[in-house]
């Protein structure tokens, strides 16, 4: 051993071991730099030396990780040897103890290990929109967390778009008609073109359902042949529990029928009419939402919007309530795994009723 590293034990145990002795600032051990376009989330963080151990580095860096989250909305993971799930696990345990469930499901996943899943399955050729996750619930994880297990063999980036400049983007008069009315967001179980009840609420139990229904604010009816149909009353813009910074907060986009391809759109519409459709999005008083009003929403996240590309082994924070994600449409292979923490109750609609 050099006189050099010998001078230096705190350094060498955190290399080395792990053992919490690390007093040198956070840019001593890492880069920071930002891949996207004009300074644009997501902040990647990239390790100075090998054997940096970075779950040992957030738990001595708790306040950098949170500081640089609010102020970027993502943080990109990168080149940390994290090479397997449970590493994965063990990075977003470090910095958020308490991972969440699945719950109030609009898509298909698998289960890889307790409260870490597959990213949504959805077909490969088709995009999936912008959306902050369980913006139209009456609870949401405030962090959300990507692993590239397996990046994608063509295409398959995820998009992010900060919450704050889509608000900015989208013009104050839509603005103040969504703040106003709120969002109705509509969903129809049964009817084999989406998820079951059974699936959605992980319960074959009506009562379960029923209990949770009522929990979370959401007005349900039983209909025949073991179908359900559900409304809830969300949110559109939303103030950031940390920062109190407004941001588009919603999935009206992504529920609204408009989100179809115009051949699925005109077909399901006539077969089902806009009531009964699997899911779909108001206003909050009822009435239809304008599609110019639609295409701007669009065009916003459209602008504010920034693909990551993976790399194998990558693991990308969000602050869900800042940034929004989705996905390109890939080709080939593609794993790509999701875990949340920090579970939030909405400040308007809380379980039992709107306060």
């Amino acid at each position: 051993m050099s006189k050099s590293e010998s001078s230096k034990p705190h350094l060498r145990r955190t290399l080395k071991t792990g053992r919490k002795a690390l007093s040198l600032s956070p840019d001593a051990l890492i880069e920071a730099s930002h891949p996207g376009r004009d300074g644009m989330a997501p902040l990647m963080l990239r390790p100075r030396m090998e054997g940096l151990d970075v779950v040992e580095w957030a738990r001595l860096n708790l306040d950098f990780i949170e500081r640089e989250l609010l102020a970027h909305g993502a943080i990109l993971f990168r080149d940390f040897a994290i090479e397997s799930v449970d590493k994965f696990e063990q990075l977003a345990k470090a910095i958020s103890p308490d991972l969440v469930e699945y719950f109030e499901r609009t898509v298909r996943r698998q289960t890889i290990k307790e409260k870490i899943y597959t990213a949504s399955e959805y077909p490969a050729d088709h995009p999936i929109p912008l959306h902050n996750e369980y913006s139209f619930a009456h609870e949401w994880p405030l962090k959300l967390w990507f692993y590239c297990a397996t990046p994608p063999s063509q295409g398959g980036a995820t998009l992010i778009a900060d919450g704050r400049q889509v608000f900015n983007l989208i013009a104050p008069r839509i603005r103040e008609k969504f703040i106003q009315k709120n969002v109705i967001y509509s969903r129809n179980y049964g009817d084999g073109l989406d998820l079951t009840w059974e699936e959605a609420f992980q319960t074959g139990e009506r009562a379960q359902v029923e209990k949770y229904c009522s929990e979370a604010n959401i007005l349900f009816e039983w209909k025949d042949g073991n179908r359900l149909r559900t409304r809830q009353v969300r949110q559109a813009v939303a103030n950031h529990v940390k920062t109190g910074e407004a941001v588009w907060f919603n999935q009206v986009h992504l529920f609204h029928v408009s989100s179809l391809e115009p051949t699925a759109r005109q077909s399901l519409t006539s077969f089902f009419g806009a009531e009964a459709l699997p899911r779909h999005a108001f206003y909050g008083d009822g009435s239809p939402i304008e599609p110019s009003d639609l295409a701007e929403i669009h065009e916003a996240y459209r602008q504010a919007t920034v693909a990551v590309q993976w790399k194998q082994g990558d693991a990308m924070l969000l602050d869900n309530m800042l940034v929004a994600h989705g996905r390109a449409p890939f080709a080939g292979s593609r794993t790509i795994l999701v875990t949340m923490a920090e579970l939030i109750t909405n400040q308007d609609f809380r379980r039992g009723g709107r306060q």
